[in-house]
């Protein structure tokens, strides 16, 4: 099999993530990284003593031995890289969103559908092995007629106010599209009608908790819940993850803790309970199936660039709506408890 050449743009939390896959996998020779930072250009040196350093980008964009590149910016960022990667015939792996904007991200999407060259989000979900069996017990007739989805994902993780990631929007849009692409994957049909609320907590502009609820196009419902704010100075911290997909005749009920999954099948034939590991953002399950796309020479079930711009577009509209009505909570003072709780933890951690 081929071994394919890919360069690294941005070695911040997820460009060093992909760094490490990168490096280990045979499919992939990561030759070259492009880091602001030089501190991180270090690290990176670590993972292949020959790998070609640079705090240029255009040295990566010009080389005409790359393969590909991962474009991992930040999103206000990425829409000159990937347009430019795609002139010099890369093949590209972007994070979500594509653009800081939804104006840049469809007259980016236009560029991408005309190129030859292949383009994958990271919309991780979509690479998950439990996803994937759920939605082949459903394609077993277990649960009948798919009805309704209800999607939770409240976490104490997640960035707060303050710290970082002002171009991927609040968590509904840079957290939240995730989980609009996973009811837009499992119901196989468009968004119709939602009403959305947000409560800005703490006075700050923007809602960290949101839910919507509505239908699709094909008439199946759905529940999305996201937040950041799910007991940031609990002592004991919890989490409420996961989803139930109902059906006409039965049910699949889903949930993980960020380190394991736990699924209940309640269909017509079959009652079981399985347990197996969350597997993060499923970094190695992507750069695999992208090497098996670039074999194939077209997409093998990547997570793509539509379908990254219909979440970015859905998730803000939502998030719009949420925000013109959202009652304030708390108060400052609290805010700046729970920044300084976490940058406590972060010292503990260091």
């Amino acid at each position: 099999m081929k071994r394919y050449r890919i360069g690294i743009i941005g070695l911040g939390a997820m460009g060093s993530g992909y760094a490490r896959v990168l490096a280990a996998n045979p499919r992939w020779e990561l030759a070259a990284a492009c880091d602001l930072r030089p501190e991180r250009l270090q690290w990176a040196a670590t993972l292949n003593p020959a790998l070609r350093l640079t705090q240029d980008a255009d040295d990566l964009l010009r080389d005409p031995t790359l393969d590909a590149l991962g474009l991992f910016t930040l999103a206000d960022i990425r829409p000159r890289l990937l347009s430019a990667a795609l002139r010099h015939g890369k093949h590209v792996i972007a994070e979500k969103p594509i653009a800081a904007t939804l104006p840049e991200e469809q007259a980016l999407l236009a560029e991408i559908e005309a190129s030859p060259c292949l383009v994958a989000v990271n919309l991780f979900n979509r690479n998950a092995w439990y996803h994937h069996e759920m939605q082949a017990f459903i394609r077993r007739g277990e649960i009948g007629h798919l009805a309704a989805l209800i999607i939770s994902h409240q976490a104490a993780g997640g960035l707060m106010p303050t710290e970082g990631h002002q171009p991927e929007g609040p968590p509904f849009h840079d957290c939240g599209m995730h989980y609009v692409d996973v009811a837009r994957w499992y119901a196989e049909s468009e968004y119709d009608r939602w009403d959305a609320q947000g409560v800005r907590l703490w006075a700050w502009k923007d809602p960290w908790w949101v839910t919507a609820h509505g239908a699709f196009r094909n008439g199946v419902a759905f529940n999305i819940t996201q937040s950041f704010a799910y007991g940031q100075l609990a002592k004991d911290k919890v989490v409420r993850c996961g989803m139930d997909v109902i059906g006409a005749l039965g049910v699949i009920r889903m949930s993980h803790d960020f380190s394991q999954v736990t699924i209940e099948y309640h269909g017509v034939n079959t009652t079981e309970r399985k347990v197996g590991p969350y597997g993060g953002k499923k970094l190695d399950v992507l750069c695999e199936k992208f090497a098996a796309s670039l074999d194939a020479g077209r997409s093998l079930d990547l997570p793509l660039a539509r379908d990254s711009v219909v979440a970015s577009a859905v998730s803000q509209a939502m998030l719009d709506q949420a925000t013109r009505h959202a009652p304030v909570v708390g108060a400052p003072e609290e805010l700046e408890r729970i920044l300084a709780h976490r940058r406590e933890l972060r010292r503990a951690r260091s």
